[in-house]
């Protein structure tokens, strides 16, 4: 498998996994699958007992794993014509796409079971991927640090992370919201979290500018994981 293939697949597979780690995106899913006709928010709704704005959030997130479609109704009447949901072809596959879900949680128990130190060696795993995965400059090519930095807030957003920069009293803090793996991550701390720190020192590690990941607060804030760079 080539660099840029197994990219591809890294990240189609934290799309994914972030689409289907939700119980309540996956039985709207399962609604819009079973449905003879393409549905409404409002009609998705009613019957899995949702407001309508909460599935159309979750709607979108589908949407963007390539998991359902939308279009605008055809109407001949007056109003606004509602937006239909259908499912995808690759939805057809979902059941098998949520078993990687299942099989985080399998590896993530085995590793936080069987390892004396499991943080440490999960760590270590994610600092090996990082530098994996993160874009390099071309040779002979030097970068800032500010372009390091906007490397990894890249990567983070491109594996399904929504983060934000901010000052610190020394360096930057990069907050991480809407973390793909945290329903895995909620249960085993001590593996998910370290993976996560070792992805970003690898990649900082990598790209050889001396910003570095000093420390990682899992859930530091409401719904928002919190990494602190220094040297930045």
């Amino acid at each position: 498998m080539t660099r840029t293939t197994s990219q591809a697949v890294a990240q189609q597979g934290a799309t994914l996994h972030r689409a289907l780690s939700d119980p309540s995106r996956v039985r709207i899913l399962e609604v819009v699958q079973e449905a003879e006709a393409p549905l409404g928010a409002r009609e998705l709704g009613t019957r899995v007992g949702l407001h309508v704005n909460t599935v159309r959030s979750h709607l979108h997130i589908l949407a963007e794993a390539g998991l359902v479609s939308a279009r605008r109704e055809e109407r001949t009447r007056p109003g606004r014509p509602r937006v239909l949901y259908e499912a995808t072809a690759e939805a057809l596959d979902a059941p098998a796409l949520a078993s990687y879900r299942l099989l985080a949680q399998i590896l993530a128990s085995s590793l936080a079971g069987s390892e004396r130190d499991p943080s440490a060696r999960a760590e270590e795993a994610g600092r090996v991927w990082g530098g994996h995965l993160v874009r390099k400059p071309p040779p002979l090519t030097s970068i800032s640090r500010e372009e390091t930095i906007d490397e990894v807030v890249r990567l983070h957003e491109q594996y399904g992370f929504k983060p934000e920069l901010r000052g610190a009293k020394s360096g930057r803090e990069i907050v991480l919201k809407r973390c793909p793996f945290q329903e895995v991550a909620t249960t085993y701390q001590a593996v998910i979290c370290p993976v996560h720190l070792g992805l970003m020192r690898g990649a900082l590690a990598e790209l050889g500018t001396g910003v570095e990941a000093d420390w990682l607060q899992p859930f530091a804030e409401p719904g928002a994981c919190v990494g602190h760079l220094t040297g930045a």
